[in-house]
């Protein structure tokens, strides 16, 4: 512990850092935080840091008490929009109660125990992202528009396309802080974009989806605009999605991606309140690229999970969540629905299935689904399933 602390001290004296976020989020994937200063690090990593839950979507069972913040130290780096002078960082910390022990509505340690699963399992799962997002013009009070920044089309260049300037300072902001950004561009809608990152062990993947998110709304506000993820951002334009690319094999090696797929597709209804938390979510499926049906293609953008070889690497992309999802929460959820169709040796169906069935319809669909899921029940706390059902 020691030998922690003193790494995070250098690091805070390099980096001439006077504040340190210490940061969460709630049920809904919604970062939150607490800054400290350097001289409370040693108790933050030793106690915790006390927060009072009372407030805080999913935390309702501990009214009263107080949980603690717990850093992790790996997760340590800069905000670079900051003061040069006196900057800020920023660790993601684990919830505990007074005793340390991990808080079960803590949706990062909710990820931690699906991981661990997977591992006594002998599997190893990776996630990757592509998430899209809208920007819209401010009012001269700063008020949101519903005016797109740009009329730009899928992949177009400048000068049509005017979010490329944008896309490169977030993409460049991100990279300081220790996240490597795929490739980045224009997508169908105006003034829709779309940043994708390699994959990753699940928990980075998580984290990293967390940053990217908080970094494209802060980039954006800096340059006088509005980021927009929400899946219907614009009536009769196309939706924004939350792509998820998942991988898993076995510890000797053995690609079990198909496996995956199957069990994900078994699934798929029993998550998908969790994947898709608004109302907007369920206007989506079925327009322009988005999926409505449970099925799957080698043919891209046709079906729900859209299953390719790329050198002899099997890459399952699902294609349904949309970014107003929690990352922790969606990444457990498919580790063990993927676990299932491992476990099980489920045969995928037959592709692009014409009988296959719908998928939610409604957000009440998703919910009334959801409640009646032993699988649901099984990996989360009764208080996560209330805050999406109520």
């Amino acid at each position: 512990m020691s030998q922690i602390l003193d790494d995070i001290m250098e690091y805070i004296e390099r980096e001439d850092a006077k504040f340190i976020r210490l940061a969460f989020c709630d049920a809904f994937g919604i970062q939150k935080n607490v800054s400290v200063m350097p001289s409370e690090i040693k108790k933050a990593i030793e106690d915790g840091i006390p927060i009072n839950p009372s407030d805080i979507a999913g935390f309702d069972g501990c009214k009263g008490a107080n949980l603690f913040l717990r850093p992790d130290p790996s997760t340590l780096s800069v905000l670079p929009w900051r003061p040069d002078s006196g900057k800020v960082v920023r660790m993601f910390c684990d919830v505990c109660t007074a005793d340390g022990t991990p808080f079960e509505c803590d949706t990062r340690a909710i990820l931690k125990n699906a991981i661990n699963k997977a591992k006594k399992a002998g599997v190893q799962f990776r996630f990757g992202s592509e998430a899209e997002f809208y920007l819209f013009k401010k009012d001269e009070d700063g008020g949101v528009t519903s005016t797109p920044y740009d009329e730009a089309g899928y992949m177009d260049i400048a000068p049509k396309d005017r979010g490329e300037n944008i896309r490169r300072e977030i993409c460049l902001t991100i990279e300081k802080m220790g996240l490597i950004p795929e490739r980045s561009h224009h997508e169908r809608g105006p003034g829709q974009n779309e940043i994708d990152f390699h994959f990753g062990k699940p928990l980075k993947a998580a984290d990293q989806m967390t940053t990217f998110k908080m970094v494209v709304n802060t980039v954006a506000d800096r340059n006088g605009l509005y980021a927009d993820f929400s899946p219907v951002p614009l009536p009769y334009k196309p939706g924004n999605g939350y792509h998820i690319n998942v991988f898993a094999q076995t510890l000797d090696g053995e690609d079990v991606c198909k496996y995956a797929a199957a069990g994900i597709l078994n699934k798929i209804s029993d998550m998908t309140i969790f994947l898709n938390p608004s109302d907007g979510s369920y206007t989506r499926f079925g327009n322009a690229t988005a999926p409505d049906r449970i099925n799957w293609s080698g043919m891209g953008e046709e079906g729900l999970i859209y299953i390719s070889e790329i050198k002899d690497m099997i890459r399952t992309e699902l294609r349904s969540p949309d970014a107003l999802s929690n990352p922790y929460l969606a990444y457990a959820l498919l580790i063990h629905a993927g676990l299932y169709g491992i476990e099980n040796k489920l045969e995928l169906p037959k592709e692009m299935d014409p009988n296959g069935i719908f998928l939610p319809k409604t957000k009440k669909d998703a919910c009334e689904i959801a409640v009646d899921s032993s699988f649901i029940k099984d990996i989360l706390p009764k208080e996560i399933i209330d805050c999406y059902i109520a």
